[in-house]
């Protein structure tokens, strides 16, 4: 038995916790919010952002970060990426050195264009970062609906830890060296939901979200193995396979501000009534500057930050993608 804290309480820590006490480890849930703390404690399950899953029995909730952290063999930072860092600064005196953290907050820091493993390394450089992503919504994993996702790491000895913390009969974990280009993949596959949704917002069909799933997966594949990442990554779970659950399902706040955005509301009016992070509008500037940083050729990114942050409309985007020079798909020469 391992003792595990949930570092936020929203959706993902949530259905987490249920996970790693479903297998039996002591489990901890920490969150900033007295109020939220109250819920858990009283009706055992977020209602306000994973309703009808029950977590089980013997679960701590707590605002009190150091009674979260000291003692515990593994961290999961489960806070929306814009308070990744402002958190880790909270986290680091308690920290011990070797201290696990697993990341599974997804998202591409704006200012610094950092990836959230970098951040958090930055601010506790005497942790064990790691990362934990792949295709799973909190609604489906609370339920306890077969899921596969991977944990990436530094050492093989960290990753098959998280590995064997979180892997049961319903969520079923991989082992990665690859950090960066995991959360790449995580992160930029919400820029491409977004514009998913949008497609279906504007009434397009299947053929369309085809296209934006599979070129759009070209364009993440293109950028990470510039800066380092192995391109089998961006082509298994944490790639193609998340952004396909990403761009398909209603459960993403992705693909659903992207809707109403098609429908044509503002990003702001999306992002309110969605009434959660929507982690694509912060992760699509740190696309582009990326993209514009390692000279990689980016459409869909660039169209989504003109919609989101230049007024630009939605149905003209499209159109420009579509009417763009003619190109071969794959880069091979001619015999």
């Amino acid at each position: 038995m391992a003792k595990i804290a949930l570092i936020g309480a929203g959706s993902w820590g949530t259905a987490l916790s249920k996970v790693v006490t479903d297998n039996g480890h002591d489990t901890c849930v920490w969150s900033i919010d007295q109020r939220e703390i109250d819920m858990l404690r009283e009706k055992h399950q977020q209602v306000e952002k994973l309703p009808g899953v029950i977590l089980p029995e013997g679960i701590l909730y707590t605002t009190d970060l150091a009674e979260a952290i000291k003692g515990r063999d593994m961290l999961v930072l489960a806070v929306p990426s814009p308070f990744a860092r402002s958190t880790a600064q909270k986290m680091k005196e308690f920290v011990e050195p070797g201290q696990i953290i697993v990341i599974v907050t997804k998202g591409i820091e704006e200012s610094t264009l950092m990836t959230m493993s970098d951040v958090v390394e930055q601010e506790i450089p005497q942790a064990d970062v790691a990362v934990l992503c792949g295709p799973s919504h909190a609604e489906e994993v609370g339920k306890g609906i077969p899921t596969t996702i991977v944990a990436g790491a530094h050492s093989k000895e960290t990753a098959e830890k998280i590995q064997a913390a979180f892997m049961n009969e319903y969520f079923r974990v991989y082992t990665s060296p690859d950090m960066l280009g995991m959360e790449l993949g995580a992160a930029l596959k919400n820029v491409i939901a977004l514009a998913a949704g949008m497609a279906d917002g504007l009434g397009y069909g299947d053929n369309t979200k085809a296209a934006l799933i599979t070129r759009g997966i070209t364009e993440i594949t293109r950028l990470g193995v510039a800066m380092g990442g192995h391109m089998e990554t961006f082509y298994g779970l944490t790639g193609v396979g998340d952004l396909i659950v990403t761009c398909a399902s209603m459960h993403s706040r992705n693909r659903r501000a992207g809707i109403l955005m098609g429908q044509g509301k503002s990003m702001d009016e999306a992002m309110k009534e969605v009434n959660q992070v929507v982690e694509g509008v912060y992760s699509a500037k740190a696309g582009k500057v990326l993209s514009e940083k390692y000279q990689i050729e980016m459409p869909i990114i660039a169209q989504i930050n003109q919609i989101l942050f230049e007024g630009k409309d939605a149905s003209l985007a499209v159109k420009e993608l579509m009417l763009r020079d003619g190109k071969n798909e794959i880069q091979t020469d001619w015999k």
